[in-house]
Parts: C-alpha cells; sequence; structure tokens
C-alpha cells in the first residue's frame, strides 16, 4: 500500500468518532521533535514485534495502553493497529497467525505517517 493509500485510510479514521478522537498532546509532540522521527520509528518496530505480530499476543484487545504513555500507543489507537481485532477488521489482517515482516513495515508505516501528521498539523 502506498503512502497516498495509507494516508487515505487515515483521513477517513480521523472522521470517526473513536479513532478521530485521539491526538498527541504538546508533551508528546515535543517528545518526536526531540527524539527525532527515527527514533519514534524505531520504538514502533520494536512496540509492534512485542507487542502485535505475534501468533497470539499476550492480553490481545488489551495490550496497548490509552494513556499518553509513547506517542505510538496513541498512533496505534488513532490508526486501529492497537489489537490483532481492530488489525484485521481495518487492515484486514488476519488473525491467528504471526504477522509477516511486510505486515509489521505496513504497520509501522501506519504508525508513522499518522504521528508525522500530528506533529505538523497546526
Amino acid at each position: 500500500m502506498d503512502d497516498r493509500t495509507i494516508e487515505n485510510l487515515l483521513n477517513s479514521l480521523s472522521k470517526t468518532k473513536f479513532r478521530g478522537s485521539f491526538h498527541l498532546n504538546n508533551k508528546m509532540k515535543d517528545y518526536v521533535k526531540e527524539k527525532g522521527i527515527d527514533k519514534i520509528e524505531q520504538d514502533a518496530y520494536e512496540l509492534i514485534k512485542k507487542r502485535l505480530a505475534p501468533e497470539n499476543p499476550k492480553n490481545d484487545g488489551k495490550q496497548t495502553p490509552m494513556r499518553q504513555v509513547h506517542p505510538v500507543f496513541i498512533a496505534q489507537h488513532a490508526t486501529g493497529t492497537c489489537c490483532r481485532g481492530c488489525l484485521e477488521r481495518i487492515h484486514h489482517i488476519p488473525k491467528g497467525r504471526s504477522l509477516t515482516s511486510e505486515e509489521i513495515n505496513y504497520v509501522v508505516r501506519v504508525i508513522k505517517l499518522w504521528i508525522i501528521n500530528e506533529c505538523t498539523e497546526k
């Protein structure tokens, strides 16, 4: 999926009541600027591989914090990449098997684009 298609998906998700309610606060935006998007992307890879990629993630459906803990967690809720159920429903990536490296790359790209958009909005 190319960035334009992902941007269209993000735009659509932002118009829903639940997904559209997630935003980075100023502290999180400052954190992203301080650490840099490459570090945030690296963190996203680590979090996705540990919490979302396994065949049966621990506490699936409840493994992603909703509070302002890390920008990646907030992005996951905003983009529907927070659990395997949302990943299946929104991104058509089936449950019951481990994510492929291509799927992990896709999820991280979705998260990264959402964070970039959040940090550049006025």
